[in-house]
């Protein structure tokens, strides 16, 4: 199945896009693509933040299951002062 993923922040840097219509295999979870992208995206390998996700803009957990055509955003957490 089919997902769009979207990179924020220094994931964006990282892979070298802002966003990705990604492959995954059906009833894969949030923490399948997140492994894949890994794959299809070695400089994100390295990033062992805490990430927030959501899908089609509602927050969600990795263990959430993701379906055809989903928007699936992933954000890095973000520090200011």
């Amino acid at each position: 199945m089919k997902v769009k993923v979207k990179f924020f922040a220094m994931l964006r840097e990282r892979a070298g896009t802002g966003e990705a219509m990604i492959d995954i295999e059906a009833g894969a979870t949030i923490g399948d693509l997140w492994a894949a992208l890994k794959k299809n995206y070695p400089k994100l390998a390295p990033v062992e933040t805490r990430l927030l996700y959501a899908v089609n803009r509602d927050y969600v957990r990795a263990d959430h299951a993701l379906k055809e055509n989903d928007e699936v955003a992933l954000i890095p957490p973000v520090s200011g002062g």
